[in-house]
């Protein structure tokens, strides 16, 4: 699941960065309404938290423009603005949820497998890369029918390289997605999670699935499907 957090409070963003990406999601970051909507407009995300009091603007004036613009990805509110007629305005406008500040990682990290789950229903949430799945409601990842156990970051790994099925995803494509902003990208950390999940995706099978391109990347065999 990729997430974009838009809001303009440095540390609670540094905080909810780590921690959504710790439980395996996609995180991109904007700290101004202008960023935000242009992330929004390229990124292709599938939840947006959104926070109402920014520089120069409101979340509501911004929600109001990614409609406009015809971006339909489920924003959900973070704000310190917690009087009733502030959630009304927010779900009125189109906002699936209105999360009071502050609040906890883990109330938030449940909300949004809340989301998760209603998109299951509407949207067909299984992907499938030749016999490899992953059921984005329920996270769990199977290849020829057996059940395999990722860390949250391997998941989040195998997210990118299944949403790029087919195609080469480098080195630096992968740090900028999975791991965070200040990552040392001279470390091989990377390599040696490409080396983790492979074992797990591909041995003991009959045909490898993950590949390394030399120079380049990483490339996962096969085409995306969405059932």
């Amino acid at each position: 699941m990729k997430i974009l957090l838009i809001d303009d409070e440095e540390k609670l963003v540094t905080h909810l960065q780590k921690g959504l990406r710790q439980a395996g999601y996609s995180v991109d970051i904007a700290l101004s309404a202008a960023e935000g909507l242009e992330q929004a407009a390229v990124g292709g995300h599938d939840l947006i938290l959104l926070d109402l009091m920014l520089p120069g603007t409101t979340g509501f004036d911004v929600l109001r423009t990614l409609r406009a613009f015809g971006i339909q990805a489920p924003v959900m509110i973070l704000s310190a603005l917690n009087q009733s007629h502030h959630v009304v305005q927010g779900l009125d406008l189109g906002a699936i949820d209105y999360v009071r500040k502050p609040f906890e990682l883990d109330e938030l990290l449940a909300r949004i497998r809340t989301v998760q789950r209603s998109q299951a229903g509407s949207r067909l949430a299984v992907w499938r890369v030749n016999d490899l799945t992953m059921d984005l409601a329920s996270r769990q990842v199977n290849r020829a029918g057996q059940s395999i156990a990722l860390t949250p970051r391997e998941y989040q790994l195998l997210e990118q390289l299944m949403r790029h099925a087919g195609r080469v995803i480098t080195k630096a494509q992968l740090t900028e997605k999975v791991w965070e902003s200040d990552f040392d990208r001279g470390s091989n950390v990377v390599e040696v999670h490409v080396h983790q999940l492979r074992k797990k995706i591909d041995r003991g099978f009959e045909s490898t699935l993950l590949e390394t391109v030399v120079g380049v990347g990483y490339r996962l065999k096969g085409s995306l499907e969405i059932n």
